[in-house]
């Protein structure tokens, strides 16, 4: 199997910057998003010159570099920019799977036979599609994200084969892993995961050829499950593509005049609610999960998830669910934005008059499992399934499995 991988590098960090390109000059880093880890991200040029990296503690880099400029994030118009290109390489039947934004994995071998027959000529036409992209190829996403950072823009792809990959990625430093550590997107940053790098650099562990060379065994009892991912990922062992859904589509903005805050905010959200529901691409569906973004007027972006207890489309529920969200806002906000994650089935749906208490039973349940879901990810839910429960190993008494919906009676 064959990874491609495109690449921007450091797109957060440009969509921040916007127009100052001064700030890409000068010691400066990506400041950490409200409530998230307080870890820096993307940093420049010059700020990797005093040892400052994506993904280390705040106040090290700023103990390292004393004058590093902090960048407020923009995540949604990073989003949006990001979003055109991946539209670009699925407009060339391209199945997408999104690491982050500037960073995405698809297949190379179910297109060979609509742009030419090799790998090359898929890269060729991908680059076509998105020509600010890097692109390259490999047999796992780490050995295509580690050719494709190394790529330039105006060369041809490379494409590596299974021996040249696995040299490549013996030689990568244990530092990619903060990287490969959120791949595949979808279920949250594995925060737990971005600590595993430093403490395999104090261990003296440098590269990932070094960390492949190490027992299984030890890894798990040092490291547990991060550490046994990363080295999996060490030697070539990756989880499956998960190429992302077809978006819904779902979409509204508003323009702010000026900086505005409080009651002509929540004015605000009721017309981009009542944009998003008169929107003729909902097609009647319900909604499930929202995100609310914001442009800051200062400088910045802003965003919040919200994922409803019942997929509805109603408009008082929706704007009940997204008003505490405006109070988080860290500053006057410019422009607002609503997109819809997930949607639900049909608005106009009906239940049954009479139903059994066992039918009200499953539909509850049900009905809490896909929210659990849509706030933390497809494995959020398992069931505990029963094996040996007899056995002296405790490890081998029950499994975790995917939790199965329960199906709906037949109406009475």
């Amino acid at each position: 199997m064959t990874i491609a991988c495109a690449l921007i590098p450091k797109l957060p960090l440009l969509a921040a910057a916007g127009g100052r390109r001064e700030l890409l000059s000068r010691p400066a880093a990506l400041a950490p998003e409200p409530g998230e880890p307080q870890a820096v991200g993307d940093v420049t040029g010059a700020a990797e010159a005093f040892g400052v990296r994506a993904g280390m503690a705040l106040s090290e880099a700023l103990a390292r570099c004393p004058e590093l400029a902090l960048i407020p994030p923009d995540a949604d118009r990073a989003e949006a920019l990001w979003e055109a290109v991946l539209r670009a390489l699925e407009g060339i039947g391209a199945a997408v799977e999104p690491g982050r934004p500037g960073v995405a994995f698809f297949r190379v071998e179910g297109l060979c036979g609509l742009w030419g027959g090799s790998r090359e000529r898929v890269l060729a036409q991908a680059r076509r599609a998105a020509p600010r992209a890097r692109l390259a190829a490999g047999a796992t996403r780490l050995a295509a994200f580690a050719a494709a950072r190394r790529a330039r823009a105006l060369r041809a792809p490379r494409v590596l084969g299974p021996a040249a990959s696995m040299r490549l990625l013996a030689k990568l430093p244990v530092a990619v892993l903060h990287d490969a550590l959120g791949w595949p997107a979808g279920e949250g940053r594995d925060w737990e995961g971005l600590s595993l790098p430093p403490a395999l650099e104090r261990l003296g562990i440098r590269t990932l050829g070094e960390l492949a060379s190490l027992p299984r065994d030890a890894v798990a009892d040092r490291f547990g499950g991060p550490g046994l991912r990363a080295h999996g990922i060490a030697r070539g062992v990756e989880d499956p593509l998960r190429p992302r859904p077809f978006p819904p589509g779902l979409e509204a903005e508003v323009e702010l005049p000026e900086a505005t805050s409080g009651a002509q905010l929540e004015r605000a959200l009721e017309l981009l609610v009542d944009r998003l529901l008169a929107s003729p691409s909902r097609a009647g569906r319900s909604l499930r999960r929202l995100r609310l973004g914001a442009r800051l007027a200062g400088g910045g972006g802003f965003r919040a998830e919200v994922a409803l207890r019942e997929a509805t489309a109603r408009a008082d529920r929706l704007r009940l669910a997204l008003a505490p969200k405006l109070a988080e806002l860290p500053g006057p906000a410019a422009k607002l934005s609503l997109r819809a994650l997930a949607t639900g089935p049909p608005a106009s749906a009906q239940a049954t008059l009479r139903r059994s208490p066992e039918d009200r039973r499953r539909e509850r349940l049900a009905e809490a499992v896909r929210h659990a879901r849509a706030v933390a990810g497809p494995g959020a839910v398992l069931r505990v399934l029963e094996v040996d429960p007899a056995s002296r190993v405790p490890e081998r008494r029950a499994l975790l499995t995917p939790f199965t919906e329960p199906q709906r009676g037949p109406a009475p």
